[in-house]
């Protein structure tokens, strides 16, 4: 008769050969956590009769294998973006450029000046790094990197008006992606929030009165997911700017995506860019590394020194302070624009600039290599909270599948996962967003895919 005395021992386990293959793969430690949580559920499913009899040595190991794959199998990894949103926020925002790439991997294989004045030989500061760049390509008289925009926000406020009154209008009292809501940071620097105008309508005369009184700041924050259309009003920002001068309050704006190009000439509507605050007169601006600048994430705050010297020196920029993985990778790419080789050099902007007759020739290039699909008319979007609601025109590979939602997920499931949309019952593909580099990796998950029957794609 079979009982639980019959089990092996994790001694006796640990004496086979593939627990010491195991042990060289996971170590020690890992592995004996794995073999016991093998027999506790062994032991288990066999009280609770689920199992006849107690399984071979060769089977628990592999049981404990597989728990060990599962364990420290990574949870992030590379996707293919087939779907047509450039700033795909759920995917990671912008792709970085290979100089970016390469600076990033050059100071995070050893040491770096990070916080070391080379010159001197004595404690630097990492605040310098990417500084002179911004300084030369925005013409501001200081810049500031923190972790991300929600951080230069947050920062700015907190070192410029804890305690004071911030005026913003009341359409611009919004909320972006993970629940990030202007009021409630606001709230959390220590602000106090004085809204003026309504929704949809915001005057001149609206500021100019809550500047009667005693304020810290004026702040825009822009609508970045929205828009506001139809019955609606709001005051130039040069004119908001001369009105808070008059009595010497500073300007502070919120631009969000980090235009440093008009992304008029890409077919969009025109996107506030950072040379347009800065001619407005506004005394600081904030934006996003990782959007319409095309870096890796970071919040950018630049503007006049005086405000920038009580930003840094604000103990939450500590907090939440840049990495030397980020200001690598940051600064490589802001040269690219002092260089005048962003649009051939910064993925987003090249997916943008891409012409109908080039996005169409990868379509037909694509059916033509799968031997099936159609090529159609379709609409590329920026995303990544940048110019909502516009859109470009594209071209989509269309597949006809049994089941649109089950293909989509069996293309989920390929290595690497390939993430493509679905519209009327069809697999719409969008070479737009679809990297050179990953083209070929693309091809090969789709022709496996195309050749195995329906019944055998999981639903």
């Amino acid at each position: 008769m079979t009982t639980l005395r019959n089990l092996p021992s994790v001694e006796q386990l640990l004496k086979t050969e593939t627990a010491a293959h195991l042990i060289a793969r996971f170590g020690r430690p890992l592995t004996l956590d794995a073999l016991r949580q093998t027999l506790d559920e062994i032991r288990a499913r066999f009280k609770s009769g689920m199992l006849a009899g107690l399984p071979s040595i060769d089977l628990i190991l592999a049981q404990a294998e597989s728990t060990l794959s599962t364990w420290t199998k990574p949870t992030l990894h590379p996707v293919i973006n087939a779907t047509g949103v450039i700033l795909h926020t759920n995917l990671g925002r912008a792709p970085l450029s290979a100089a970016a790439i390469h600076a990033m991997d050059a100071v995070s294989r050893g040491y770096s000046n990070l916080e070391f004045d080379l010159e001197s030989g004595k404690r630097g500061s990492r605040l310098i790094h990417a500084e002179a760049l911004l300084q030369k390509l925005t013409g501001a008289e200081a810049a500031v990197v923190v972790n991300n925009n929600a951080s230069a926000v947050l920062l700015t406020l907190s070192a410029l008006a804890n305690r004071r009154r911030v005026v913003i209008a009341r359409s611009q009292l919004v909320e972006i992606g993970g629940g990030f809501r202007v009021p409630d940071v606001m709230k959390q620097s220590g602000a106090k929030l004085v809204e003026v105008g309504t929704t949809n309508k915001v005057r001149l005369s609206d500021y100019e009165s809550a500047l009667e009184e005693p304020i810290a700041l004026v702040m825009r924050a822009h609508r970045s997911n929205f828009k506001i259309v139809g019955f609606t009003e709001e005051p130039e920002l040069k004119d908001v700017v001369n009105a808070a001068h008059q009595v010497g309050v500073p300007v502070v704006d919120d631009l969000g995506s980090g235009a440093l190009y008009d992304t008029a000439k890409y077919g969009f509507s025109h996107e506030p860019t950072v040379q347009e605050s800065l001619q407005a007169g506004v005394d600081v601006i904030l934006f996003s590394g990782d959007k319409l600048l095309g870096g890796p994430q970071a919040g950018i705050i630049i503007g006049k020194k005086t405000l920038l010297d009580k930003i840094r020196k604000h103990p939450l920029a500590r907090a939440v302070r840049a990495d030397k993985s980020c200001l690598a990778g940051l600064s490589a790419t802001l040269t690219h624009y002092l260089k005048d080789e962003a649009e051939r050099e910064i993925p987003i902007l090249k997916m943008m600039s891409l012409t109908l007759k080039q996005v169409r020739g990868r379509a037909e290039a694509w059916r033509d290599e799968l031997g099936q699909g159609d090529v159609a008319e379709g609409q590329s979007t920026v995303g990544g909270g940048s110019l909502p609601g516009e859109s470009i025109p594209t071209f989509l590979l269309e597949l006809s599948v049994k089941s649109a939602q089950k293909f989509l997920r069996a293309l989920r499931e390929n290595n690497p996962p390939i993430i493509a949309r679905t519209e009327n019952d069809k697999v719409l593909l969008d070479p737009r967003t679809v990297l050179p580099e990953q083209e070929g990796a693309l091809l090969v998950g789709l022709k496996n895919l195309l050749k195995r029957k329906p019944n055998e794609i999981r639903p």
